[in-house]
């Protein structure tokens, strides 16, 4: 795209679109899609063993052309979104919300079971995860629906978020997906902090999170395994422990790209334990500069929020953000054994259609409410544009 052509008169969409884009976010954005189709091409082969089933046609960059046909399908839509107005961008959110919301109410009756849990649809082409979908439209939802608080300050907002937010986690437990619900939960609570909601309350609601990890402990049997492995040892903790011997396997600098063995021996390469793969491979210099990119994306968020006035805005790119990097952070303290497995894929990093297309949306809502677009102010004879003004 050649700047030149994209002057600030330009009123074109397009032209709107590339002076109001976060171009640093966006980069760094693409920066995490080119790591991460470099980190699929890596794990492919250890996950095409493991998969293939014993068919010869089953190309060891199966899965790496599988990813690069995802990136084709998410990149535009992500690029797509980014685009769209604030009020469309929220109004798509609340319908997709409440349409995979419906999915999710269905996928105990009709989806298939996968590794003894249900989390997926089938869709004639492929599988769909209606939870990895809902969450970045979970978020706008609830950011729309907490700011109306200061339009009308008698609305319910805190009753009818925590509803919907319990609606949510009962149907993610009941596939299960311990994971995905603390993911809603704490993005949930942090969203009400954002919100004003009053340290009484906040205490209140962290001592009911606490409350409901031990209740969960004890009455839950997916966490109880987890638990008990991760604490104790019990039970098989093979996947954690075999993932961090292979995450430090290549030691600084990795043993080159296609060199790792250990990784024939993790049981998601390419998915829950691809960074692990990325750091006997590319090394631990190489994970902890993953690790600063996806710092630095949330950073770059939440510092660009400072100026920002519009309160829904605030807590739809915080939450979209905070969700994007508390996934993030899961995947790789798994990894490292800092916490339980959980079947959490690294974002725009781990293969999936899914996670690749559910993250561009999010994606795109995160740059669509992080644009500074001056006709979102405007009266009606008069467009400010950086101290400029142009006839409307």
């Amino acid at each position: 795209m050649d700047p030149g052509n994209y002057g600030r008169s330009d009123t074109s969409p397009l032209g709107r679109w590339f002076w109001e884009i976060d171009k640093v976010l966006l980069l760094l954005v693409a920066t995490l899609i080119g790591i991460g189709l470099i980190a699929v091409a890596a794990a492919s082969p250890a996950a095409a063993e493991r998969y293939s089933g014993g068919k010869v046609h089953f190309s060891e960059l199966y899965y790496f052309w599988r990813q690069l046909a995802w990136i084709a399908l998410g990149v535009p839509v992500m690029i797509g979104i980014s685009m769209m107005p604030r009020d469309r961008a929220r109004r798509l959110s609340l319908f997709g919300a409440a349409f995979f919301f419906v999915l999710l109410i269905f996928v105990p009756v009709l989806g298939p079971e996968v590794n003894g849990a249900k989390r997926w649809i089938e869709i004639g082409v492929g599988q769909l995860q209606p939870s990895e979908f809902l969450k970045p439209f979970f978020v706008i939802a609830m950011a729309w629906l907490l700011s109306l608080k200061e339009a009308d300050k008698s609305l319910p907002v805190f009753l009818l978020s925590a509803l919907i937010t319990g609606a949510v986690a009962a149907l993610l437990m009941q596939q299960p997906d311990f994971g995905s619900t603390i993911i809603y939960c704490c993005v949930w609570i942090a969203m009400l902090a954002l919100a004003g909601v009053s340290l009484r309350t906040l205490g209140i609601l962290a001592g009911a999170a606490v409350a409901g990890v031990i209740l969960a402990y004890f009455f839950y049997p997916v966490a109880t395994v987890r638990i008990d492995g991760f604490l104790f040892g019990e039970g098989d903790n093979f996947q954690v422990e075999n993932a961090m011997r292979t995450l430090t396997a290549g030691g600084l600098f990795g043993m080159g790209p296609g060199g790792g063995t250990r990784k024939f021996g993790l049981p998601e390469p390419h998915t829950d334990y691809i960074f692990s793969v990325i750091g006997e491979e590319f090394g631990l210099i190489a994970c902890l500069a993953i690790a600063c990119l996806y710092l630095g994306i949330v950073a770059r968020v939440l510092i660009k929020l400072l100026d920002e006035e519009n309160s829904f805005a605030i807590l739809a790119a915080a939450g979209l953000v905070i969700e994007f990097g508390l996934q993030a952070l899961i995947n790789m303290m798994v990894n490292v054994q800092l916490a339980p497995s959980k079947g959490m894929t690294l974002p725009f990093i781990s293969y999936g259609g899914s996670s690749m297309l559910a993250l561009s949306i999010g994606m795109g809502l995160l740059l669509a409410f992080t644009r500074r677009n001056p006709y979102l102010t405007r009266s009606p004879y008069v467009v400010r544009w950086s101290g400029e003004s142009l006839t409307a």
